[in-house]
């Protein structure tokens, strides 16, 4: 029998990293907008490496900046936000992981 820890998410996710900007209200209760990455993702979710400590429970927005035009007439746009609740945040020496619950699953 294995010893390993039996995963329970309802949705696979995969090693990935992929810039997102990051809207909301810090564990001081400062409003920000930063640059994070996420180092997984999910259809339901993401962990993400971040500056801000983020408190349990908090809603932030997630928004992938949009790559740089292809050409002069054409203009690419940013995605929609992406509503996201806290699960969890553990600091760290260099970074705040953490994890956060999309309010409604990706497409």
């Amino acid at each position: 029998m294995s010893s390993q820890p039996q995963e329970h998410r309802r949705f696979p996710r995969i090693h990935l990293q992929v810039p997102m900007f990051v809207r909301g209200t810090d564990s001081n209760g400062d409003e920000f907008l930063e640059l994070a990455k996420t180092l997984d993702l999910s259809a339901g979710g993401a962990l993400l490496a971040s500056t801000r400590s983020l408190r349990t429970n908090d809603l932030i927005l997630l928004t992938i900046p949009a790559p740089p035009p292809l050409s002069a007439g054409l203009m690419a746009s940013s995605t929609a936000p992406i509503s996201a609740r806290v699960r969890r945040s553990q600091a760290s020496a260099d970074a705040h992981f953490v994890g956060v619950e999309f309010l409604r699953p990706l497409d």
